[in-house]
């Protein structure tokens, strides 16, 4: 259930970020923030963790600041793979990444 519970307040996370951010578009309302939080999931739990022992020497380079550009290109890649969601650059991805982080930090706060 309480995967059920973190889904949920991932959607609700990216629908506050992509209201936030003007360019990110959320087609489809809640049922496309839901397919883009499982999504992106999946792709944190799976593509990224591959990625990021990869790009290690990068990340220790830059002092971590190249995993913020691992996320915003991973959410990129979200936006080739679910319909509704739409980013319009890197910029924009960076930029969601960061408020996304955000926003479901606070939410997870209210949860407990």
């Amino acid at each position: 259930m309480s995967l059920v519970i973190n889904w949920v307040i991932s959607g609700i996370a990216i629908v506050i970020a992509a209201y936030l951010l003007p360019g990110v578009k959320l087609q489809g309302g809640f049922k496309a923030a839901l397919l883009t939080a499982l999504v992106l999931g999946l792709i944190n739990a799976f593509i990224k963790p591959v990625l990021s022992l990869l790009t290690l020497p990068l990340t220790i380079l830059t002092l971590g600041l190249f995993s913020l550009v691992l996320n915003a290109l991973l959410i990129m890649l979200v936006t080739k793979i679910v319909p509704g969601f739409q980013v319009q650059g890197f910029w924009w991805a960076l930029a969601f990444s960061v408020v996304l982080t955000l926003v479901n930090w606070v939410l997870s706060v209210f949860r407990q």
